[in-house]
């Protein structure tokens, strides 16, 4: 046997060390960019996602698991299809038109379509603005005392003064940041001792009750979920993509490569699944730590809070940690989702009425966009006096946007699917199918709740 060269193996353990080195930096460095792109694609549909679980979805959800324990799991993978393919509908739509929903219902469907759909999202998205600005204030309330009145105004101002005096880049960074506080849930999850064989099973085995209560709860969580704000608000997020991007030509025709579609599309993905991984979170959570307990309905702020004493039981006040977690939690929720309730609100109306609207113009341009996002956020102060407890109010909030959903979806589904408007990104047969689906799921869900009420179930 040839004796070993020390200074050739020496030469060789250099280069493949050297050789090993520079594949890792390059597959680091390939990660670091794949990352960095990921993050820059997340937009509209993120944050979309993200203000899916606001304030009334967070309690709705709460309540789902404490009135009924596992028993609709199921609804969160059932939905997550819906939520995406409408979405993604609503977004292809802003994206290729580069129009809101209501300029493209006004220019398509007439003056009575349209003013009854403006209705529709003005009248819900007030009710909401007014329970999750009550909520935030609870939720404050839990940790400091200061009078209820002074709580909702000042939540008010700070949310309208963010969404009028910030640039809609700014604050959608914000929002981004805002949205990862919903996590906690899915930490308490884990850290809970779970049925998690009987979690599995809830999850994927529908289960159905026929009681008034069990179905107006499901319309609840499926309204809070497929939400018609989001309809109005990612769409028209879109197109301010599109105005940012530079892709609305002076005639206002939209020029979109298929890599900004399939962008788009991963976006949405991501908000939407993120989202549903939250409501799934809450309602287990919910479940084994208020109702295993014998908690099973939400009559404060504080019962809602006791889901996550659990996340910080080994800990000093660990109660006070609990309302703290929640009221950070209902907060950003708020913060987040109040500008876009507000916002969503004012592009219907502004373009129903050829008002100069978007977030990336000045108050000073426009007027009436802004004055819609300012009285709607007022009217929605005022509700907050009328005598209903903001956490009841939140899940009277979620079945009416279950109703209100569903003439919306069906014009979303004509839109989408019409080829004179969308040209080569009309609606395939996946899409259309699970769109369909979702205005079924959502009619069916009010009128068996109608039909249980009346015959006195």
């Amino acid at each position: 046997m040839r004796p070993i060269n020390r200074g050739r193996m020496q030469a060789m353990v250099r280069s493949a060390l050297s050789l090993m080195f520079s594949s890792t930096r390059r597959i680091l460095a390939m990660k670091k960019r794949s990352l960095g792109n990921l993050i820059r694609i997340l937009g509209p549909g993120f944050v979309s996602g993200a203000a899916d679980n606001d304030p009334a979805g967070i309690a709705t959800y709460t309540q789902v698991g404490a009135q009924f324990g596992y028993g609709q799991l199921w609804t969160a993978p059932f939905a997550l299809p819906l939520l995406i393919a409408i979405q993604e509908a609503c977004a292809r739509i802003g994206a290729v038109t580069g129009k809101g929903l209501a300029a493209l219902i006004k220019e398509h469907y007439g003056p009575i379509v349209l003013y009854a759909s403006v209705a529709i999202i003005v009248v819900t998205n007030t009710i909401n603005i007014g329970a999750d600005i009550g909520a935030m204030a609870e939720a404050i309330r839990l940790l400091v005392p200061i009078p209820f009145i002074v709580l909702v105004l000042g939540t008010a101002f700070v949310t309208l003064s963010l969404e009028i005096f910030s640039s809609y880049r700014t604050y959608a960074k914000y929002l981004k940041g805002l949205s990862a506080v919903a996590f906690v849930y899915l930490l308490t999850a884990f850290i809970v001792k779970e049925p998690w064989l009987r979690i599995l099973k809830a999850t994927f085995v529908p289960h159905i009750e026929l009681s008034f209560a069990f179905l107006l709860i499901i319309l609840a969580n499926i309204g809070t979920t497929i939400a018609p704000y989001l309809f109005f608000w990612e769409t028209s997020q879109e197109v301010e993509e599109d105005k940012a991007a530079g892709r609305i030509g002076i005639t206002g025709k939209v020029t979109i490569s298929r890599d900004a579609i399939d962008n788009m599309r991963l976006d949405n993905a991501i908000g939407m699944f993120a989202s549903q991984l939250i409501t799934w979170s809450i309602i287990v959570v919910s479940a084994t730590v208020l109702n295993q307990h014998g908690v099973t309905n939400l009559n404060t702020a504080a019962d809602a809070a006791k889901a996550l004493e659990p996340l910080v039981h080994s800990f000093p006040y660990a109660g006070f940690l609990a309302k703290l977690l929640f009221a950070i939690g209902i907060v950003s929720a708020g913060l987040l989702v109040v500008p876009v309730l507000a916002g969503s609100a004012g592009y219907a109306l502004a373009e129903s009425l050829g008002w100069d609207e978007g977030l990336d113009l000045k108050f000073t341009r426009a007027h009436g966009f802004y004055g819609v996002i300012t009285a709607s956020t007022l009217v929605g102060v005022a509700i907050n006096f009328v005598g209903i407890d903001p956490i009841k109010l939140l899940v009277y909030t979620s079945v009416l946007n279950g109703v209100a959903a569903v003439p919306l979806i069906f014009l979303i589904i004509r839109i989408s699917g019409n080829e004179a408007i969308m040209g080569d990104y009309v609606s395939r047969k996946l899409s259309i199918g699970f769109t369909w689906l979702a205005f079924m799921a959502m009619s069916g869900a009010a009128i068996a709740a109608l039909f249980t009420f009346l015959r006195g179930g």
